[in-house]
């Protein structure tokens, strides 16, 4: 189980998640409203531990930074506050890969996993840190992992490259719907756009994508072709230009010059070549179904991106 004991007395006043939770058999966790943590890797193999200090729950033992999430917070935005303000981490400097969730039934924990977006040194910013470090993979092993990090690591490390990327075929997907695309197809087109902006912002549930754990964040290549590739992602509304100017560079926009067919095979091959993995191309059709499952991407219809946009909407 992760970290159950509160740090030490607080800076300033506490939040209102600063607290116990406690189960129907009396058992206590930190934090009211559950807690967060953040694995994050450099890109070269290296992740970023904290060496625990000796009066804190399993004292001396390597873990993740982590916390309390505030009140009304959610896991992600609580374990990129925590991580900085226990390691300096830049919140904006993290991708997003996926978050695992352990559920007690009256309270969570949820490690969010991240990679570095650009180098940074961590900085022991309060009292719960002995020591911050880079730790190679390959050596996490070799260290005395808190318990509950410990118990996870091993889920964690098999999954630690893995890198999901779904490629769009915007055309198709547009064309799915009788909406009078045909009379606006730039228009029709930057709609999606904005709308797969905002997906990428938010997460793709793991069993939308066959992987483990609770939520991923995939990079997304959306083609564009013909009278559509002029289309830039307006986004709709202000909640969809606050989720694309968060993206970081998640959604990738090919502007196909000739055929889209095969900016989309081109896509989705480079993206397969790179280790990305599982590569999945939105598409209902039949051909260009088979091409890319030639050499390993998989395929899902216009609805399965379609559902998922439409959840987003009020």
């Amino acid at each position: 189980m992760p970290d159950t004991t509160p740090p030490g007395p607080p800076a300033g006043p506490r939040d209102p998640g600063d607290a116990w939770a406690v189960g129907p058999d009396g058992t206590k966790a930190w934090g009211r409203f559950g807690a967060a943590g953040l694995l994050v890797d450099d890109g070269t193999g290296r992740v970023l531990l904290q060496h625990r200090v000796e009066w804190s729950h399993h004292g001396g033992t390597w873990g993740i930074p982590g916390g309390a999430r505030h009140q009304g917070e959610d896991a992600v935005t609580g374990a990129l506050r925590e991580s900085e303000e226990e390691a300096g981490v830049p919140d904006d400097g993290i991708d997003l890969r996926h978050t695992a969730v352990l559920d007690l039934g009256f309270w969570t924990y949820t490690t969010v996993v991240g990679r570095a977006s650009r180098p940074f040194e961590p900085v022991i910013a309060d009292r719960e840190s002995l020591e911050l470090a880079w730790v190679p993979v390959d050596e996490v092993d070799d260290l005395p992992l808190h318990p509950g990090f410990g118990a996870s690591w091993p889920a964690l490390r098999a999954q630690i490259e893995v890198t999901p990327h779904v490629v769009v075929d915007a055309a198709n997907v547009v064309g799915s719907v009788p909406d009078g695309w045909w009379k606006d197809r730039e228009g029709a087109a930057a709609r999606l756009l904005a709308e797969v902006s905002a997906l990428a912002g938010v997460g793709v549930l793991a069993d939308e994508l066959e992987l483990p754990f609770d939520r991923w964040w995939p990079r997304w290549t959306v083609v564009l072709e013909g009278d559509a590739r002029g289309a830039s992602p307006a986004a709709p509304s202000a909640a969809a230009a606050s989720a694309a100017a968060a993206l970081s560079g998640r959604v990738e926009v090919v502007r196909a010059p000739g055929s889209g067919d095969d900016a989309i095979v081109d896509a989705a091959r480079a993206a397969v070549d790179a280790g990305d993995g599982p590569v999945v191309v939105v598409t209902a059709d039949r051909e260009l179904r088979a091409r890319v499952e030639a050499f390993g991407a998989a395929v899902r219809g216009p609805s399965w991106l379609r559902d998922q946009l439409s959840a987003l909407r009020p």
